[in-house]
């Protein structure tokens, strides 16, 4: 119910689809004469897109989350495996095709592949089902086997965690498979800007973890102002980093994590 209940609620607040239907709620109070409500409608939508497209509002938005942990310039010698967490992969396509499409998200999986050479006796969780509502699609953990054996990875290393939909569940269900020790540490695969949400998740599990983040999306020197990227790419961060900050805020407020942000 709560994967389900966040899925629509932020297909509604996502930035492109809010000023759509501020857009259409505008002409149809314009149709209906109440033309002054109509037009604050019209100019709400036109400034979402605004300030999500043209702006460098979504790098900001990101750069809080990108900058809280860094890559450890060695690992602690008692680590006992590589997590990644799934959302690299375009499930859809690679239901239909058998493939190992790849995302915007695929550095998870190529740092995977990196840790897994340099540190050829540890094992690679992967964890990630199918997330979708609304379009049917293969699970991360269902693909990514076939991504990291073609890169020359042993198939008995790689452990799959295929029910999770969101994080919470991914730190759940992880949680499950692997039976974490207090003196073992793990380290965790996953986008820059999902790194804290992750962590906070992980850590409200039992597992220590230590974050090795991948998929950067900012350079961490945007100010504010005019954005320098393109339209769909700030775009992009803007509702990426929107999603990133109520997630955490959500996860706050049920309880499913002990603070807003974890700490580094």
């Amino acid at each position: 119910m709560f994967h389900l209940a966040s899925a629509n609620f932020w297909g509604l607040v996502q930035p492109f689809n809010l000023s759509m239907l501020l857009a259409l709620t505008g002409a149809a109070l314009t149709l209906f004469r109440w033309r002054r409500l109509g037009a604050l409608s019209a100019l709400t939508a036109f400034l979402v897109l605004f300030l999500s497209g043209w702006t460098t509002l979504g790098a900001l938005l990101l750069q809080p989350l990108e900058g809280r942990f860094e890559r450890p310039e060695q690992i602690p010698d008692n680590i006992a495996g590589i997590i990644v967490l799934g959302g690299g992969f375009e499930g859809a396509i690679n239901l239909a095709r058998g493939g190992y499409e790849l995302n915007a998200s695929a550095d998870r999986f190529v740092e995977a592949a990196v840790l897994a050479h340099r540190y050829p006796n540890l094992p690679i969780i992967v964890s990630g089902g199918s997330g979708s509502v609304f379009l049917q699609g293969e699970g991360d953990a269902d693909t990514a086997p076939r991504l990291l054996t073609g890169l020359g990875i042993a198939r008995e290393r790689i452990l799959l965690e295929g029910r999770s939909r969101d994080t919470f569940e991914n730190a759940r269900y992880t949680r499950e498979l692997l039976q974490p020790q207090q003196n073992q540490k793990w380290l965790l695969v996953t986008s820059a800007f999902h790194m804290p949400r992750s962590v906070a998740l992980f850590r409200a599990q039992g597992f220590h973890v230590v974050p090795w983040p991948a998929d950067y999306r900012t350079t961490g020197e945007e100010g504010i102002g005019l954005s320098h990227d393109n339209v769909l790419d700030s775009l992009a961060n803007t509702t990426t980093g929107l999603r990133e900050w109520i997630g955490l805020a959500t996860y706050r407020l049920t309880g499913r994590t002990p603070t807003l942000l974890p700490d580094a």
